[in-house]
């Protein structure tokens, strides 16, 4: 029986939080925003040879689903923030999401919690005014290794979108217990 992870993406309105998850679950590019109020979806996926079943929450990215982002927090076990490459505010409103989530999940820097930073929308090169550095330097406030935890990505392309999702499960692995760890191995 695969180990069970519920991933949540989170991120301001119109980053591409869906398309994403909808372009890894299905491998189709969603065209049209449709703003998100919460969509769950189920994908097994196999990294670095063990079985999972990933249960990722799309989250609602306008303020007024705020309330019901405790709930997403509280129960994740990890976190993909995405901020979109051609908007200078999703990527500043970041800092409170990942604030919120420390506080929620009670983690300390002893025990980070599962976190990946995202830009997406790396195919509208013509329109950025979020430079590669300025996400690196995020990563790195945000006590990420930018090497490892930080990508740009375009769900329009599918560029880096696996690697969102192989980067949370294993960073998930390596912060359960080691009595979760054992049975998530043990097939």
């Amino acid at each position: 029986m695969p180990q069970e992870i519920k991933l949540v993406i989170m991120g301001s309105g119109g980053v591409g939080k869906s398309a994403i998850t909808v372009m890894f679950i299905q491998s189709v590019f969603v065209k049209k925003y449709d703003p998100t109020i919460e969509e769950s979806y189920r994908k097994p996926i196999r990294v670095d040879d063990k079985p999972y079943l990933l249960e990722i929450l799309d989250t609602a990215g306008t303020e007024q689903f705020t309330a019901m982002r405790d709930l997403y927090m509280k129960n994740g076990q990890g976190f993909a923030l995405v901020y979109s490459i051609i908007s200078n505010s999703t990527f500043h409103d970041l800092r409170a999401i990942r604030n919120h989530i420390i506080k929620v999940k009670d983690y300390d820097d002893s025990r980070p919690v599962p976190i990946v930073l995202v830009g997406n929308k790396c195919d509208l090169e013509e329109k950025r005014c979020i430079t590669v550095q300025q996400g690196r330097s995020l990563a790195i406030e945000f006590g990420l290794d930018p090497d490892k935890q930080f990508f740009e990505s375009s769900a329009k392309n599918c560029i880096n979108i696996d690697k969102i999702f192989e980067c949370l499960v294993r960073q998930v692995v390596a912060s359960l217990p080691p009595s979760r760890k054992a049975r998530c191995i043990i097939l």
